[in-house]
């Protein structure tokens, strides 16, 4: 417990660093491969985000597994190896109807050679014995969590779709309020899932985002609502907004592949609608978990697996959410399936 708190003090003084003391994510981005696929130590904040659907013999669930690493420019003075310039924290969920509710893990750390790492060149990111790591072409997630555990092979089916104009996505006015960020849809996913001490054989789809930054949120933005849904027949949709404390859209964009072709919304062709809300017993926050949208006036809907997927990540990043599994369907039968995810709805998010 005092590791944990000594951590999270420690994020409370990255956080308080100012944007211009990181590099910046600015127009004319050129995404390098495999460069892009590490780290991004320079920046303030990055993360590696895989979620998706698996078929088990238990039914269907929805997983999530992410890493995150936090640069903590406050502590470069100290010559100590032991400086915690780098921090990394890590998020995993298990989303089973036939349970009811989310199963989640958490992990935080100093990064240390060997130990907690996310080293450049390549995705290899890691905490202890959870890791994410990108060999031969393919991903690995292993998470050795408490109620659950996840060892998981993501491949690729199809090409990098960058976001924004060409990797760079705008988060607000300024051109520096921004992230280096891709995604890859339609992962194909095999491997195994243990729930209740038993290992169940899975297999399933996936949807990878990475992304990096300085400055994402503006000042008037309290969080975000995002989409990332796999698409039947070989499409990929991504949606995003950030939100003032009244719901209003303080910047957003979409991304659409669909036929071949790619095409990028902007701010005024984007719309959020929430259309049902779920209030969770355990932390009294309201979350939009069934989400309308428009896009360039066509009209999508995300419907929940199941409502209770909040995510406590209090006791690591600081941040409570939801991000849950959901169905997708829109324009002329569009059907996908992908993930949902709400933030700012209890409190400004930090970061």
């Amino acid at each position: 417990m005092r590791r944990a708190a000594l951590l999270l003090a420690l994020l409370a003084v990255a956080l308080a660093a100012r944007a211009s003391d990181f590099a910046p994510v600015l127009p004319g981005l050129k995404l390098a491969f495999p460069r892009d696929f590490g780290a991004h130590p320079e920046h303030r904040i990055e993360w590696w985000y895989a979620t998706g659907h698996l078929e088990t013999p238990r039914g269907p669930m929805g997983f999530q597994v992410t890493f995150f690493r936090l640069r903590n420019k406050a502590a470069d003075p100290n010559p100590s190896r032991f400086a915690p310039t780098q921090l990394l924290f890590a998020h995993a969920a298990l989303a089973d109807p036939s349970h009811g509710k989310l199963r989640h893990d958490q992990r935080i750390a100093r990064a240390f050679p060997g130990l907690a790492e996310a080293r450049t060149g390549d995705t290899d990111v890691f905490i202890d014995d959870w890791s994410f790591r990108r060999d031969d072409g393919r991903y690995r997630a292993r998470i050795a969590g408490e109620a659950f555990s996840l060892d998981l092979v993501l491949a690729p089916t199809q090409p990098l779709l960058p976001q924004g104009e060409g990797g760079y996505s705008r988060k607000g006015p300024l051109p520096s309020q921004a992230s280096g960020y891709y995604s890859e849809p339609h992962l194909a996913v095999t491997g195994v899932v243990k729930v209740d001490g038993q290992p169940l054989e899975a297999k399933g789809s996936a949807w990878l985002d990475h992304e990096w930054s300085s400055e994402i949120l503006a000042d008037n933005a309290v969080g975000w609502d995002w989409v990332g849904a796999n698409l039947e027949g070989g499409g990929a949709l991504m949606a995003f907004r950030l939100r003032d404390k009244a719901g209003a859209t303080v910047w957003a964009s979409a991304t659409l592949r669909r036929d071949g072709r790619t095409r990028v919304f902007t701010k005024d062709e984007v719309r959020f609608a929430p259309r049902r809300t779920w209030r969770s017993p355990r932390t009294g926050a309201t979350w939009p978990v069934e989400m309308g949208l428009e896009i360039a006036g066509e009209p999508w809907v995300a419907t929940p697996m199941m409502d209770d997927q909040e995510m406590d990540a209090r006791s690591s990043t600081g941040t409570l959410y939801w991000e849950g599994a959901v169905t997708v369907a829109g324009p002329g039968g569009a059907k996908g399936r992908g993930y949902l995810e709400l933030t700012g709805y209890s409190e400004r998010l930090r970061f």
